[in-house]
């Protein structure tokens, strides 16, 4: 979000000053190299295919930082359950039927399979509108699920671990906005969005590096340990400048670029954001803790397919593992396996220490692919994020900042804000800093503003249901305002 903003507004001639309290820009995402010389990052990042912002960025940057498209496959302590082909190259159904058909499933039976198809009910309903998201985001997504008559095996075996990996949270604490909505990307609104690629290195090393050079190069200036906790404003209810610590910076305009966790530490040291409701409301915000740890093997194990996502071995927390080896360069002649295995919703993990960690990882894949009860770990990176990542509770939608704030020229951008583009995760990170950019040149009427690439539309059989159900709406609504949505 904050490089995007910057990048588009150097381009237009902005002086522009990015503030980043680590030591790299980029956040978790910016990834280093451990005293050995290791490569290591905070998790393993995807690309999917309805990235499209991200893919025009990487072209226009010039760079080729991604593997080809992978298949995936879920396993559970019974092995291996689920084999996904590569939708792209299979014969296009209509949403949500290639999703259906193409996708392997080794034990789930067709019946369970079956017991979702009431559920396309609610995927029609939800439009990602905000008078959508405040009907669905007071349920719970489990709720949701058993109220379309989901089948328990099939929540137990697919839904869930889908929002253990995507939204990092079980059923019960998830918004059933959000699950919608990132099921809907992510997996049902076109058949090829679920494949995904990944970086052929660590994110930070293969985009972020390139992409701060020619900020530079075009005269962004990025500075690094500097922790934002304060702004100034003048009585028209500007901004003129941030604080970090003793240093300020003059500001015609101010965008915050930050998580969920980092922007509430903010507000409680700031007067005058905390003066502000809308920021005190970022308290009633969450986020979820993620363990990242990345194995060295003392010999190849022979891994399926290179990205793996795993249920039924922690009953609240989700997890994935990578096959490195296929997927980064540096990796691809190691001679033994280096897999990034990576934990959500880890809150009861990372309390033990190092060897416990490496002791558990090696017992769960073991329990996917069991040639790695044999094998001996040589080195190891753990690397604990508590509240790293944001959590779309149950209710949290209505204080979900949008990208303009009641200062004049603050504005806001991150996978967490409110916006009705439809995108999810790193694509919406970005376009979000995008849409911060256009409003800083709408506010200032300098510059041209960026051009934000839309979702790919929904089928026409969709557009219709849609069109169908909000026309129904229109008649049922006004009767049904007396009971509780």
């Amino acid at each position: 979000a904050g490089l995007g903003a910057t990048y588009h507004l150097t381009k237009q001639g902005y002086d522009v000053t990015l503030l980043e309290a680590g030591a790299h820009p980029g956040g978790l995402v910016a990834g280093w190299q451990t005293a050995a010389g290791r490569a290591v990052e905070a998790g393993i990042h995807g690309f999917w295919y309805p990235y499209h912002n991200i893919f025009g960025l990487v072209d226009e940057l010039g760079l080729q930082p991604f593997t080809p498209f992978t298949r995936s496959a879920q396993y559970s302590p019974a092995g291996l359950e689920v084999e996904s082909p590569l939708f792209q190259e299979m014969p296009y159904l209509p949403t949500p039927l290639g999703t259906f058909i193409y996708t392997r499933f080794k034990r789930l039976p067709l019946r369970d399979r079956l017991s979702a198809l009431p559920l396309l009910y609610a995927v029609v309903d939800f439009d990602n509108s905000d008078d959508a998201w405040r009907r669905y985001d007071g349920v719970t997504a489990r709720e949701l699920f058993k109220q379309f008559g989901v089948s328990e095996r099939l929540y137990k075996e697919s839904f869930e671990p889908m929002l253990l990996v995507g939204l990092f949270a079980p059923g019960e604490q998830c918004s059933a906005a959000a699950a919608l909505g990132m099921l809907y990307y992510f997996i049902l609104a076109h058949q090829p969005d679920f494949d995904v690629r990944w970086c052929r290195g660590t994110v930070g090393e293969m985009i972020f590096r390139p992409w701060v050079k020619k900020i530079e190069q075009l005269g962004g200036r990025i500075l690094a340990n500097r922790r934002v906790s304060d702004v100034q404003a003048n009585s028209n209810g500007a901004v003129t400048a941030v604080i970090c610590g003793d240093e300020a910076f003059a500001a015609d305009a101010v965008m915050f670029s930050v998580g969920i966790t980092g922007m509430k530490k903010i507000v409680a040291g700031s007067p005058s954001l905390r003066q502000r409701e809308e920021f005190r409301n970022f308290s009633n915000l969450g986020a979820v803790d993620v363990l990242a740890t990345r194995l060295w093997c003392d010999r190849k194990i022979d891994v399926l397919l290179p990205s793996n996502a795993c249920f039924g071995f922690h009953p609240t927390t989700g997890w994935t593992f990578f096959d490195l080896n296929a997927l980064h360069d540096e990796y691809r002649n190691e001679p033994g396996s280096v897999i990034e295995a990576d934990f959500y919703h880890a809150n009861q993990l990372l309390p033990l220490d190092d060897a416990e960690v490496v002791a558990q990882v090696q017992q769960d894949l073991a329990g996917c692919l069991p040639a790695f009860a044999e094998a001996k770990v040589i080195d190891h990176s753990v690397i604990r994020l508590p509240q790293a990542v944001s959590h779309f509770a149950p209710g949290s939608y209505r204080y979900l900042p949008t990208v303009t704030t009641s200062f004049l020229n603050l504005f806001m951008s991150g996978d967490w804000i409110a916006n009705r583009h439809g995108s999810w995760s790193q694509e919406k990170a970005f376009v979000t800093g995008l849409e911060a950019a256009n409003q800083v040149i709408d506010y200032l009427q300098v510059g041209q503003k960026a051009a934000i690439k839309a979702v790919t539309p929904d089928e026409p059989h969709i557009q219709a249901a849609r069109q169908l159900n909000r026309a129904v709406r229109t008649v049922t609504d006004p009767l049904t305002q007396f009971w509780l949505p």
